[in-house]
């Protein structure tokens, strides 16, 4: 059956942002006395809350994933951020997708301050009816399955037409390109696509449990389109 709600991810879903991530990871590193030049490590970066990344990938303790994370923004806030491109054929998806009349949510671990930055830098923010991001520090809302909960509680207020959040997951699916948003779908309760063209590593996506696997850009509004 059609979905109605279609959350989508953002880095490496709709924006290449690796560039700017893995350079400002290694910015926070090096602050730490830390040198990694390994790209395969770096990439680990994209997706998941950083402060466990930091702890997973580089050994750190809490306090010092905390200062590192503090160090990534520095670079981030400033540099980072516009380190980033649209994947091709990014607009004319999303320009599909409210043509084709779906209500499109932006669902991400970023933090939800450089949320509207990024989309008014590729003019995109016209294509979203709802835009999660995670909170800071202290913050409840911080792993993709948060995310997503707070998506569709917001969808819930927005649209009278559903009657109780069971019926909003039914029709709703998450989309994105690492395990973080199979397994976030799968806690809050709803289906998702894998996409192999982001940051996934090899079996990642499948490993994870993604109800479907998509390869390219443009295989996702024809695959929602017949669902």
């Amino acid at each position: 059956m059609r979905k109605k709600y279609i959350l989508l991810d953002l880095d490496g879903t709709i924006t290449d942002s690796g560039e700017g991530i893995t350079k400002s990871v290694q910015y926070a590193l090096e602050k730490m006395g830390i040198e990694e030049n390994d790209m395969a490590v770096l990439k680990k970066y994209i997706g998941p809350p950083l402060n466990e990344s930091f702890t997973r990938f580089h050994g750190m303790d809490d306090e010092d994933s905390l200062k590192a994370v503090a160090y990534y923004r520095e670079r981030y806030a400033v540099k980072g951020i516009y380190e980033n491109r649209l994947f091709d054929g990014i607009t004319d998806f999303l320009s599909g997708l409210k043509k084709e009349g779906y209500v499109v949510a932006l669902a991400t671990c970023k933090p939800e301050i450089y949320v509207p930055t990024i989309l008014k830098h590729f003019d995109i923010e016209q294509y979203f009816d709802v835009a999660v991001g995670s909170e800071l520090e202290g913050g409840k809302r911080r792993h993709k399955d948060d995310v997503i909960e707070e998506v569709l509680n917001q969808i819930m207020k927005m649209d009278i037409s559903e009657s109780d959040i069971v019926s909003v997951k039914a029709d709703s699916i998450m989309i994105g390109d690492r395990k973080d948003d199979v397994l976030g779908a799968k806690e809050a309760g709803i289906e998702s696509v894998g996409l192999r063209y982001g940051f996934a590593e090899k079996d990642e996506l499948e490993n994870a449990g993604a109800d479907y696997i998509l390869e390219k850009v443009e295989d996702i509004l024809p695959f929602l389109n017949q669902m």
